[in-house]
């Protein structure tokens, strides 16, 4: 007599006849048992067979029932990168909403790349979080296969991409936000103000940079290419491309950094160059992480959610684990704001 199998669902298309696991079993040439293991994210089975009977698993839609699935107490935390106080404030909001429900926080990073490598979700498989969070960061088709078939919800935080109509994710209004510093840089009677951007792959990015061309249009004023930089969200790109435009004989009086890390770079730039902040240049940063108010002068920036982004982030993935029924995508969009501190100031008059 066998011993009962994990109950399964089987959804594949409105009149799909239910196929049971001993059918996977005799497809993928491996018996009932194997498949339970691959179900259960169990380590001992070989790649190659796991691999075989997970394309027929997705093939025949199988899905564990959530409600009957093992959870560990976990959240998965991923980053693209964890190397900044602008994760510090990430990890913060997850862990606010961990604590709360009795949850513990797995930290990973996926070492610059968008996506994480496949031995990744094969170990969120086998460690049955509640859910998985993912930072500036997103899974391929195969990734969210895996998870969906194991009943693990996942919320993309900040997507660096077009994270896709049916995945969740939890986002900024970038585009406002850099509209807004802008404007106030407008407001000041700035004429030629710069702009460091982070990588264009990256929507936050681009929406940032989007937000400055367009406030200058509104305001009447040329979007010179000239005075816009990219590179990436750390403090080296701001003092690099700090340098670069500082040097032109034409140089900008106002920058707009992609975030304050840039900003912060940007500082040592005016510095070695003799410049002084706000008086020979303004300049405004974005996120308000706690350095913002701490470094000489204050910057002014535009405050980006960080800590409540996250916790939204989590209470979504937990709200998709409780209720199989929710789990149509949704996009939620946190308001930015600017913060005005001392760095920003009319121009100098020449």
């Amino acid at each position: 007599m066998t011993s009962p199998q994990p109950a399964e669902t089987r959804t594949r298309g409105r009149s799909a006849q239910t196929a049971t696991l001993a059918e996977i079993a005799r497809e993928a040439g491996v018996s009932a048992p194997t498949v339970s293991k691959v179900l259960n994210g169990r380590a001992d089975v070989a790649p190659a067979t796991r691999a075989r009977v997970e394309e027929l698993l997705r093939a025949h839609g199988y899905r564990r029932r959530r409600a009957e699935a093992t959870r560990s107490p976990l959240i998965d935390l991923v980053f693209h990168e964890l190397e900044s106080a602008w994760a510090m404030e990430v990890i913060r909001g997850v862990e606010n909403v961990a604590r709360e429900t009795g949850l513990s926080v797995v930290l990973s990073e996926s070492a610059g790349r968008l996506t994480p490598g496949r031995t990744w979700a094969d170990q969120v498989a086998a460690r049955r979080p509640h859910g998985v969070v993912l930072v500036l960061s997103g899974l391929d088709q195969s990734q969210r296969a895996l998870l969906t078939s194991r009943s693990i919800p996942f919320v993309v935080m900040d997507p660096a991409g077009d994270p896709g109509g049916d995945v969740p994710s939890i986002g900024a209004t970038n585009w406002q936000g850099g509209l807004a510093a802008t404007r106030h840089l407008i407001e000041l009677g700035h004429t030629r103000i710069g702009a460091i951007s982070g990588p264009t792959r990256m929507m936050c990015s681009r929406a940032r940079v989007d937000g400055y061309r367009a406030a200058l249009e509104t305001a009447g004023l040329p979007a010179d290419p000239g005075l816009v930089r990219t590179g990436d969200f750390h403090h080296e790109t701001g003092y690099r491309q700090g340098l670069e435009l500082l040097r032109r004989p034409d140089r900008p009086t106002a920058i707009f950094a992609g975030n304050d890390l840039q900003a912060l770079g940007l500082y040592e730039a005016a510095r070695e160059l003799g410049l002084r902040v706000p008086e020979d240049l303004s300049v405004v940063g974005f996120d308000d992480l706690p350095v913002a108010r701490w470094v000489g002068p204050p910057l002014t920036t535009v405050r980006q959610p960080l800590t409540e982004m996250a916790e939204a982030a989590a209470r979504l993935v937990l709200d998709l684990g409780r209720d199989e029924g929710s789990a149509a995508a949704t996009r939620v969009e946190l308001a930015t704001s600017l913060v005005v501190r001392s760095s920003t100031a009319a121009p100098p008059v020449l």
